[in-house]
């Protein structure tokens, strides 16, 4: 499991508890393979978009508002849990797709 970042000093913590709850429905998850981030002066937005192969069309399925202090807490977060990730598990390998945009889902094509 990955970590939860909290940034407070010991004290803090101590006398804030937070209590964090996860419904079964929102513990399921949303699955995405694709994102796209926009950003304001005083806000980032991340849309998460799932694409199926063989459909032209996608919805945004879950997006995330942030203020830049939260969006680089997040940026560092990932940072560091990909670290541990790669230190467990090897190396994450980023196929370049020339067009910038993987499409075919890393496997073969289909043909009719």
């Amino acid at each position: 499991m990955g970590r939860l970042y909290y940034f407070s000093t010991m004290e803090e913590q101590n006398e804030n508890q937070l209590n964090i709850e996860l419904s079964e429905e929102i513990a399921e998850g949303i699955y995405s393979n694709l994102a796209i981030i926009t950003h304001s002066s005083s806000e980032f937005v991340l849309d998460f978009i799932r694409v199926m192969p063989g459909v032209p069309k996608a919805k945004v399925k879950s997006r995330i508002i942030l203020t830049p202090e939260h969006a680089k807490r997040l940026l560092k977060a990932l940072e560091d849990n990909l670290e541990k990730f790669e230190n467990i598990n090897g190396r994450i390998k980023i196929q370049q797709d020339p067009s910038g945009f993987p499409m075919n889902f890393g496997g073969t094509m289909g043909q009719a």
